[in-house]
């Protein structure tokens, strides 16, 4: 009589053993990494000699100093928010790359030009400072920050599955390019100092870090976040809805543009204009979205609990994987408990990625139950089986020790009836025959 296995078979060769049609050589990975590294290379070296031309020496290193304060928590941020399903740190290297270089050299060039244009043709160089800071830069400044955006839609699409991934790489971009515009701003601000003899809180210096780096180190992240929401929706809706795909990007886009032009604009609004909108507006704002996103990371994880049964009712996955994954308590007890026992960081690590791409297929049923999966859903779910059973044999134990650690403690009430001894009859009073040597309890399972 045939029996079933307790698992399925191996899946074999996760591509089908189709074979791949021979790529251009402009088409090969090395020479898009080698042209998209040697683009951002070059950004940057000019936009470090632009900023240190116009901030002096000194005044960069200054300003380099501290506007790298904010960066390590706003990346933290972004990453805890991308934990249910970790993106690869490619990902966000390339989006702080080219928020710090690319979009920071495009802004600065476009921003320039546009406002010297602006103020030969008008003869009016205050109101051409004015307009290129409400209406030139939110444009030119949102859309170089989008541009990486779009990038990791359109090439890393398997990486980009919704909100929180448009959020996470706009959010990171943003950061990137705050980073380089906060050295121009603080670097001059202490060259003007250093003119005028000021120093101390009474500085512009200690000014502009108040109100850049202390009171609004979210507010380029803000704005950007709005761009990657957009995408994040994108994401999320079917290949044939062709129209909404376009549409919902570019109304991310164009809010972000409103709400920097509004950000820009407060200081022309009077002495207290500025915090007016701070108050009213931003603060509001942040706290709405930081709520969005928050619900959006527990509205995954729920997801993970509603479609990861089926493999378990297939094999795939244990019974109580789908509740473990679920939890990011019980995901971070599996990889410590993988981390003591079974070799340290490379089996944590391994753990680690069988949560992620656990989580990927979580999300690929649920786009394929709702009829918004791609052409590739066969493939793409062949491909993250064959990466979960590669990892089994170390993540399966490590998911049943945070299963048992966190599951929810059973009530055991005491029967109504007397119960005596371990069969239910009264123990004899029997006096042991040498009372300084303690007897061993009797244990009726003990073989």
């Amino acid at each position: 009589m045939a029996t079933c296995p307790p698992y399925p078979t191996y899946p074999g060769d996760p591509t089908g053993g189709a074979a791949l049609r021979h790529a251009h050589w402009w088409q090969r990975k090395w020479v898009r990494y080698g042209a998209l590294i040697t683009l951002l290379a070059l950004s940057g070296l000019v936009i470090l000699a632009l900023v240190r031309q116009q901030t002096g020496t000194e005044g960069f290193l200054v300003g380099l100093g501290l506007a790298v304060l904010p960066v390590p928590l706003l990346i933290a941020a972004f990453r805890w928010l991308d934990r249910v399903e970790p993106g690869p740190w490619r990902n966000l290297l390339f989006a702080f790359a080219w928020g710090a270089c690319a979009a920071a050299l495009i802004a600065i060039i476009a921003n320039s030009f546009a406002t010297k244009w602006i103020a030969t043709a008008t003869a009016d160089p205050t109101s051409a400072d004015t307009l290129g800071a409400t209406v030139i830069a939110p444009i030119v400044e949102e859309s170089a920050k989008a541009a990486a955006v779009l990038l990791v839609f359109l090439f890393r699409r398997r990486d980009f599955t919704g909100i929180v991934d448009g959020v996470v790489i706009a959010g990171v971009t943003a950061t990137g390019f705050a980073f380089t515009e906060n050295i121009l701003y603080l670097g001059t601000a202490f060259g003007t100092d250093q003119l005028n003899g000021h120093g101390g809180i009474a500085s512009v210096t200690a000014a502009t870090f108040f109100v850049r780096v202390v009171m609004s180190p979210f507010a380029h992240p803000l704005f950007t976040v709005l761009t990657g929401i957009g995408f994040g929706i994108s994401a999320l809706s079917a290949e044939r809805q062709h129209v909404r795909r376009v549409l919902v990007p570019l109304s991310g886009l164009l809010l972000a543009m409103g709400m920097h032009a509004m950000w820009n604009g407060s200081s022309t609004l009077g002495e207290y204009g500025f915090f007016a909108v701070y108050a009213m507006f931003m603060v509001p704002a942040f706290a709405l979205l930081t709520w969005l996103v928050i619900w959006t990371r527990q509205r995954e994880l729920k997801t993970v609990r509603e479609e990861l049964p089926a493999y378990a009712v297939a094999g795939w996955l244990a019974p109580t994987e789908p509740y473990v994954l679920g939890s990011m308590r019980a995901r971070r007890m599996a990889r410590e408990y993988a981390r003591r026992q079974f070799g340290g960081r490379a089996a944590a690590r391994a753990v680690s990625q069988y949560e992620a791409y656990a989580t990927s297929l979580a999300f690929l049923r649920r786009r394929g139950r709702l009829g918004r999966a791609n052409a590739d859903f066969v493939v793409r779910e062949r491909e993250l089986l064959h990466e979960l059973w590669r990892r089994r044999d170390v993540a399966r134990p490590a998911l049943d020790h945070a299963a048992r650690m966190t599951a929810p403690p059973v009530p055991v009430t005491a029967p109504p009836w007397p119960v005596y001894g371990v069969y239910g009859y009264p123990p004899h009073p029997v006096q042991p025959a040498h009372p300084t040597v303690p007897y061993p309890a009797y244990n009726p399972y003990r073989t």
